[in-house]
């Protein structure tokens, strides 16, 4: 009974503490409400309890929670492009090329994370990487470099398969939450590095203001990467091998090495040149499968990996959508607490909508923002796609609670560094880069068009 009554009282916690985050968000909505809170968010926020609550049970969870929220929208408020099942369909319409390119990254880096791990460079790097903590805290630091310049749930997937191979699999939850920081924090400086700062500069940011973002990753980085390097040096120790003789399948490195020059290509070539045309189709998820499906008469990949790694995606797509159908029509007033209070709340909404809106608003400082929205979702396992691919190779890490309690240092991470870029530079919203692209010869999309993710 005991056990009952605490359950009880965690669930209206964490009920409450997801409506206060919505909270900023649903102020701004006009929707049938309960409390002066849209229903739409309520039912959202059951979701997201009921995948806190029932880690072994998130997909079944995530789709209910999209099946009742769909149902509730096309009998009651109808949809941004329509009521009913056609506004439905509109909006699905809109949505598809987001959904497809999730779907084939998530999937395809998990068989690139394969390629990866059995190019036997993984094992290799223990005789590179410092002894003892230094060693972990290194491997976060290639991590956060990776992703400056690679997608950031390929920085993932690699780091934490390189982090399968040299601690043997024995990886500590909050180990795997440093990993997924890592990545988060290192690609939300570069506008190649994240969605949201791709995003940004296909909107007309220039890509100076979102490079401050760094000084708050780098600070994050140093808060989160210190514990975690110890937490996994006392769990499980770099296993050195030096006798062994490892031999390395260059056929498959240059494979991995095909998959992702092919996609950063294709993502800077289609989002500088033909920045509409990203909205009507996944170029990004699709050139990664080509490369996959162009080497298969040199390497297979494993396909065994498919099943789990689709019901994975099939996750995050759940909720992915159930966020796109919230009625946030605006965001709060631009300022820093704001842009703060947006990092917490990309740790359980989609930080798409988020970002498409702060530039349809204006107002903000990009780096802060681009840090807030990029590094935010790390705070929980399924807050990014990176996060819920690192899972996928480690469903121990499926688990709020354990996230939470032993990745704390995350939460503290993004703080510390949000507030350290506020001592540094300060806060200076930029609103005039809606003139300056009017001024310039570049071709760029509205606010609310989110190219495919990176």
């Amino acid at each position: 009974m005991r056990f009952f009554a605490r359950s009880g009282i965690n669930a209206r916690l964490a009920t409450a503490g997801i409506l206060f985050l919505f909270a900023p968000l649903a102020l701004a909505a006009e929707a049938p409400s309960i409390a002066g809170i849209p229903v739409d968010f309520i039912l959202f926020a059951a979701t997201l309890l009921g995948v806190a609550m029932f880690h072994h049970h998130v997909l079944k969870v995530a789709l209910t929670g999209l099946a009742v929220i769909t149902i509730y929208k096309i009998i009651f408020t109808g949809f941004k492009f329509g009521a009913g099942l056609a506004g439905f369909g509109a909006h699905m319409a809109h949505e598809w090329v987001l959904l497809v390119n999730l779907l084939c990254l998530l999937v395809g880096f998990a068989l690139l994370a394969r390629h990866f791990e059995d190019s036997g460079v993984p094992e290799v790097l223990p005789r590179l990487l410092p002894e003892g903590w230094m060693g972990p805290f290194v491997l976060l630091v290639i991590i956060w470099v990776l992703s400056g310049f690679l997608d950031n749930i390929a920085a993932a997937l690699i780091g934490a398969t390189i982090a399968a191979s040299v601690f043997k699999r024995k990886v500590h939850i909050g180990y795997l939450a440093a990993v997924v920081a890592a990545s988060n924090a290192g690609g939300a400086g570069s506008v190649v590095g994240d969605t949201t700062t791709t995003m940004m500069w296909i909107d007309g940011v220039s890509p100076l203001d979102v490079v401050e973002a760094y000084i708050a990753a780098a600070v994050a980085l140093l808060v989160f990467g210190f514990p975690a390097a110890l937490l996994q040096h006392k769990h499980q120790a770099i296993v050195r091998d030096l006798q062994a003789a490892h031999h390395i399948d260059w056929v498959r490195v240059g494979v991995v090495g095909a998959i992702l020059v092919f996609a950063i290509a294709t993502n800077v070539t289609v989002n500088l040149n033909f920045p509409e045309a990203a909205e009507h189709f996944p170029f990004l998820g699709v050139a990664v499968w080509v490369v996959l499906l162009a080497a298969i008469p040199v390497r297979k990949p494993e396909w065994s990996l498919m099943p789990d790694a689709l019901k994975g995606s099939i996750f995050l797509l759940a909720l992915v959508t159930c966020a796109s159908m919230m009625p946030v029509e605006k965001l709060p007033p631009a300022s820093w607490p704001s842009a703060l209070s947006l990092g917490f709340i990309s740790a359980v909404f989609d930080n798409i909508p988020l970002t498409a809106l702060a530039l349809k608003q204006g107002g903000y400082d990009w780096g802060f923002l681009a840090y807030a929205v990029g590094f935010g979702g790390s705070m929980i396992w399924f807050g990014s796609s990176a996060g819920v691919a690192v899972s996928n190779l480690f469903p121990e890490a499926k688990s709020v609670g354990q996230w939470l309690r032993h990745g704390w240092f995350v939460v503290v991470g993004y703080v510390v560094g949000f507030f350290a870029l506020l001592l540094i530079l300060g806060w200076h919203p930029h609103e005039k880069h809606k003139a300056e692209e009017r001024a310039s010869p570049p071709v760029m999309v509205s606010a609310s068009a989110a190219p495919p993710p990176i």
